[in-house]
């Protein structure tokens, strides 16, 4: 399609019949970029030279950055961008980059629209009993970003807290929690789920919340064991990843530093509870939620 399209200008015989893509000088083509998503900024520099050449300018992959990814650079170690282009830097950055203790917390750019998301692992939150294997305990897997995820047995104070600092751009963003009712493993090459600690979910509902330090609040409750139940990507509530939303708050202003406080708990101790997985807090733009669906 690129050296059809490159040849425009040629007719059969050889006569020219007008100016081609060719012709295009690299300043407009950048302009044109500037209008572009990086993937298609990407697709169309395999057309000519001036295409390729725009589509590694400075100029260009600026605009596509967060106004705030010096923020994300300082968690690197100076060598790994020093001297890169802005075309590289936005793919180095496109991948997870881990800050506070390097595996706890990852933030990386959407590379479709360049805005920032973020994840918490279990292991960053404050989680009742943690530390007891009677009740909790670390179960390595792929499934997870963060290859581990915390399960619970069984417990009665059920509550798992946590807090993050970042200078998010401004947008609005949505907070969720990664759960998964029973444990999950591999036998005989094929994904299996047990049940056998799971209960006590379905008696009262797991209040969500989460604040910011400019004054946001929102607050949810979600029965985590509601039986024949399906979410809206289809999924069963038993053995499958659930996203539970705790609600969305708004940047105003690039530049200064939010923190976000969020909770989850169930404290009723007439009941136990047991048999929940608990793999880590999503912060991303509200608007690529939606995407998604």
């Amino acid at each position: 399609m690129g050296a059809s399209l490159s040849n425009m200008g040629e007719a059969v015989n050889g006569s020219t019949i007008g100016p081609g893509l060719g012709d295009i000088p690299e300043n407009c083509v950048a302009r044109v970029f500037l209008h572009l998503t990086p993937p298609e900024i990407c697709n169309l520099a395999r057309l000519n030279r001036a295409f390729r050449g725009a589509a590694s300018s400075d100029a260009v992959w600026e605009t596509k950055l967060p106004s705030n990814y010096q923020d994300l650079l300082d968690f690197l170690p100076p060598e790994r961008y020093q001297n890169l282009s802005k075309k590289d830097i936005y793919a180095l950055l496109s991948r997870p980059v881990p800050f506070d203790d390097g595996n706890k917390v990852e933030v990386w750019l959407d590379r479709i629209t360049g805005r920032i998301c973020m994840s918490i692992s279990a292991k960053g939150m404050a989680i009742t009993g943690i530390d007891d294997r009677r009740y909790w305990n670390w179960i390595p897997t792929e499934e997870s970003r963060f290859n581990v995820v915390a399960y619970l047995q069984q417990i009665w104070w059920f509550e798992v807290d946590g807090m993050v600092k970042f200078p998010f751009p401004a947008d609005i963003y949505t907070l969720t929690f990664r759960l998964h009712l029973g444990r999950f493993y591999k036998r005989l090459g094929r994904r299996v789920c047990s049940f056998e600690h799971t209960h006590g979910w379905d008696v009262k509902p797991v209040r969500f919340e989460m604040s910011t330090s400019d004054g946001q609040q929102a607050t949810h409750e979600f029965c985590l064991d509601e039986h024949g139940f399906i979410d809206v990507s289809g999924h069963r509530k038993r053995g499958s990843w659930i996203e539970y939303k705790v609600g969305e708050f708004l940047v105003n202003k690039s530049g200064s530093t939010t923190e976000i406080r969020f909770s989850m708990k169930q404290i009723d101790c007439t009941h136990s509870k047991g048999g929940l997985c608990v793999d880590s807090v999503f912060i991303i733009p509200s608007i690529l939620k939606e995407r998604k669906r």
